[in-house]
């Protein structure tokens, strides 16, 4: 239970159901100052107490600076725009949640992600807009052995409800947007507490000076707000992020025409496949690149190594190394990798 209304409905509809249910928070982030932990535990055992069913806090703050947060700083080390989220399943809500919940003698587990399961396959929730298999795309089949999703069938508005009717006091509580577990901060500053940025010029694709960075981690492809570019003689339309000149530090950008932007293929690793799946030597299926974007088509080949090639029906906008390519065959997950490159 995360303190939210998506975890509470879980465990208020697995109550329903009939099983016997535990509560527990996961405590994975130690400093002080802007992290919700405190008040999403209050609320935690707000609705524990509304439930009638025992919750507990449990920490694993190591787990997650060692599996997650230093992978976090090195992709952005490197210069890449990582999403922590992805390894954040894979190595503490499946991975180190999980086994403690088993070393309890905990028979299944529940959380509150929107997907479905059936068998060893991962399949998307009936709320399309909320669904997140993206996010899980990493979680390997026998992580999902014995969880439970009971939100699958639902939409966002349905679990306001059942929490509303149920006298749940976080039926209208605000949906988290921060980084996994670390919550919503103004992110320059605190990615500057890790690692020092260090400043240095805007240049348009000629060249020439527009402007200067704070930092070329702070920055990512395709992106339009917040460059402080502006003005410039001769320009019309919106700058936005073209490249990334490492060697010299210069970020490139570019106003109006976006076809630079849009890519045929990419390639990446580390690719998971979940559940038993025969794959062939090329795949026609659908992807996405980041979270929020419609499914595309595509022609993926798979290595036994990990590494994977895919091919776009149709350019995509700003591909990003750093993101996951995940893998869809109708509604089933079947499954993704970071991308590296994209051409």
């Amino acid at each position: 239970m995360s303190g939210g209304v998506d975890s509470a409905v879980a465990a208020w509809l697995l109550k329903r159901d009939g099983y016997s249910v535990t509560g527990l928070f996961m405590h994975n982030w130690e400093e002080d100052g802007e992290c919700p932990a405190a008040s999403d535990w209050r609320d935690v055992q707000a609705v524990g107490d509304k439930l009638g069913i025992e919750c507990y806090s449990v920490n694993f703050a190591k787990e997650y600076a060692d599996g997650v947060f230093e992978y976090f700083l090195n992709e952005y080390k490197a210069f890449r725009t990582p999403n922590p989220d992805v390894l954040c399943n894979r190595v503490v809500k499946f991975g180190a949640f999980r086994d403690y919940c088993k070393s309890l003698g905990a028979e299944l587990i529940a959380t509150g992600h929107y997907c479905a399961k059936k068998d060893d396959m991962l399949l998307r929730a009936a709320d399309t807009a909320k669904d997140q298999t993206y996010f899980l795309n990493q979680v390997k089949t026998e992580q999902l052995d014995g969880v439970l999703f009971p939100l699958g069938g639902y939409v966002k508005s349905e679990v306001r409800e059942i929490a509303r009717k149920a006298g749940l006091s976080v039926a209208q509580k605000k949906d988290s947007t921060g980084i996994c577990f670390i919550g919503e901060r103004k992110f320059k500053k605190f990615l500057a507490t890790y690692l020092p940025a260090q400043q240095g010029d805007i240049v348009d694709t000629r060249g020439a000076v527009v402007g200067r960075h704070d930092g070329l981690m702070y920055y990512t492809l395709g992106q339009r707000r917040g460059l402080g570019v502006g003005g410039v003689k001769g320009e019309t339309g919106r700058w936005f992020v073209l490249d990334k000149d490492v060697a010299r530090n210069r970020l490139i950008v570019s106003c109006g025409d976006e076809s630079a932007l849009y890519s045929k293929r990419l390639t990446g690793s580390g690719f998971n496949v979940i559940g038993a799946f025969d794959m062939p030597k090329t795949l026609k299926c659908t992807a996405k690149t980041r979270y929020r974007q419609p499914d595309f088509g595509a022609t993926l080949a798979l290595s036994s190594d990990g590494t994977f090639e895919m091919v776009f029906d149709e350019p995509q906008r700003a591909v990003t190394p750093g993101q996951y390519a995940v893998v869809y065959v109708g509604d089933r997950c079947l499954g993704g990798g970071v991308i590296d490159s994209a051409e």
